[in-house]
């Protein structure tokens, strides 16, 4: 069996070791830091616990999937999950406040009518069925199947135009009209404020970015007990389990090259490392370092995504329990998002949008009379500005307490210490240079699709958030499905099932 090198151990990474290994290769992870994970973090402090990355799961059945296909212990049996229910709360910025249940369609559509008015509730099933078209249309070329070479197919819009006075609309909208046309007034945030906290901006993606909504309402979004951590530690042990070695504090300074294909590595030490097919985990655009002057994209191939938002997110602990009907994920709305999303390439400021995740886990906390509590906003990356200046930090942790004040009761008065992560704190856990986080690929837009998991460099792989099919969780696992199955099957692999 083929010796294969991991660059990094970030999710899609450790998905496309355990799988790998499982198939009976050698496999061996090289992460330049000191633990794996990558995003999906941990800061404690004085009994508190918190996720510094992601802190929902959605489509579990990814990683369901990782462990059934690795082992014999299923996913539920290396961690707790449950789905969060009722779903999110919403606090709009004309001071209307809104709880929407977890994967009820009936129990959304009253909670709407009831906030927004009659017929409310009818306009956003419809366009979640219109969202259930995209779905259908892009689950498997965009989600499970490996980047065909004509990729562009996808840069058509799935989303079903409408008929408007007996007229066929000529091309879809995009996804800020979709909300105005046909959510109509405050109600349009509820589709626009969860793209942006994906860093999409609604006035510039496709309508197809609706089935990003679909799919928290359609399969829920799910908490793992002790932070989702700890899924990282469970897909670690799985590793280990398949006899997957790992090498931390090992920085990737070239992938080596001979007769034409990826040969190993070399790392900081010196070290060369000898392989038969090498699996970048990282962003692939620092591999122009690691081959320098070798092309990596075949001619008319989709070329790595350059420049994202990032995220800045403020950990809270709090004196004072957590009320038994406090809602696990409140998203706090902007006044203005179109000058938020405008901001994503300039300082916002105003209170951004800010989701605040406020979880009932003892694991996360000293005891029952305290609570902690994390606030996230989408923010520019390290570069567009300068997140090593302390005034910068402060004045943006100042507008998220603001924001998150109209979510949580005497929220300053409660506040033990709080702790601030900008996207230079992104960038140390992931690799990623300026922080940026990836967007996950959508269909009807060609810049916002990723790069293949293969290279023009036989025997060099992609996988994780900066490959296909992108940013999220969830398709970090596929990403890592995807590359072991080019790896095993070769170009016979059509997808995963």
């Amino acid at each position: 069996m083929a010796r294969i090198a991991v660059i990094g151990a970030g999710m899609g990474a450790l998905a496309a070791a355990a799988r790998l290994a499982v198939a009976g290769h050698t496999v061996t992870v090289y992460e330049r830091g000191g633990t794996y994970g990558g995003s999906l973090g941990r800061y404690e402090r004085d009994g508190f616990a918190f996720d510094t990355g992601p802190g929902l799961l959605l489509l579990p059945a990814v990683y369901r999937d990782l462990f059934v296909k690795t082992g014999k212990r299923p996913l539920e049996s290396c961690v707790e999950m449950v789905q969060v229910d009722p779903a999110v709360r919403h606090v709009l910025a004309d001071g209307r406040e809104l709880t929407l249940p977890a994967v009820s369609r009936g129990g959304v559509a009253a909670a709407l009518d009831e906030a927004f008015g009659p017929g409310a509730g009818e306009r956003w099933a419809d366009l979640l069925g219109r969202a259930r078209d995209v779905w259908d249309a892009t689950r498997r070329p965009l989600l499970e199947e490996p980047l065909r070479s004509d990729w562009q197919v996808l840069g058509r819009d799935p989303y079903p135009a409408l008929r408007r006075s007996g007229l066929l609309r000529r091309r879809p909208p995009a996804l800020a009209e979709v909300a105005a046309r046909e959510l109509a007034g405050p109600l349009g945030a509820l589709l626009t404020s969860r793209a942006l906290e994906y860093g999409i901006d609604p006035g510039g993606a496709p309508a197809a970015a609706a089935v990003v909504p679909y799919m928290e309402q359609t399969f829920g979004s799910w908490y793992v007990r002790g932070g989702l951590r700890a899924l990282a530690a469970a897909v670690h042990e799985r590793c280990l389990e398949r006899r997957v070695e790992f090498v931390f504090d090992a920085e990737v300074t070239a992938v080596r090259e001979r007769d034409g294909r990826a040969a190993g590595l070399v790392l900081a030490d010196g070290t060369e490392v000898e392989a038969d097919h090498v699996v970048c985990g990282i962003d692939p655009r620092r591999l122009a370092a690691l081959l320098p002057g070798r092309e990596l994209w075949p001619a008319g191939a989709k070329q790595p995504v350059a420049g994202a938002p990032s995220r800045f997110t403020v950990l809270l602990a709090l004196r004072g329990g957590r009320p038994a009907d406090t809602v696990h994920r409140t998203v706090v709305h902007s006044a203005d998002p179109v000058a938020e999303a405008a901001a994503l390439g300039a300082e916002h400021a105003a209170p951004p949008t800010v989701t605040v995740l406020r979880p009932d886990d003892e694991l996360t906390r000293p005891d029952g009379g305290h609570e902690a509590v994390t606030l996230t906003a989408t923010v520019a990356p390290h570069g567009v500005l300068d997140w090593t200046d302390p005034g910068l930090v402060a004045r943006y942790t100042e507008r998220m307490l603001k924001a998150a004040g109209r979510a949580v009761p005497e929220l300053c008065d409660r506040i033990l210490w709080h702790e601030a992560r900008t996207p230079l704190d992104v960038a140390r856990a992931t690799g990623t240079p300026d922080g940026a986080v990836p967007a996950p690929s959508l269909a009807g837009d060609p810049d916002r699709l990723h790069a293949a998991n293969t290279t023009a460099l036989p025997g060099l792989y992609l996988a994780g958030g900066w490959s296909h099919p992108g940013g999220g969780l969830p398709h970090a696992g596929m990403s890592g499905a995807l590359v072991a199955g080019l790896i095993v099957e070769g170009r016979a692999f059509r997808g995963s099932q």
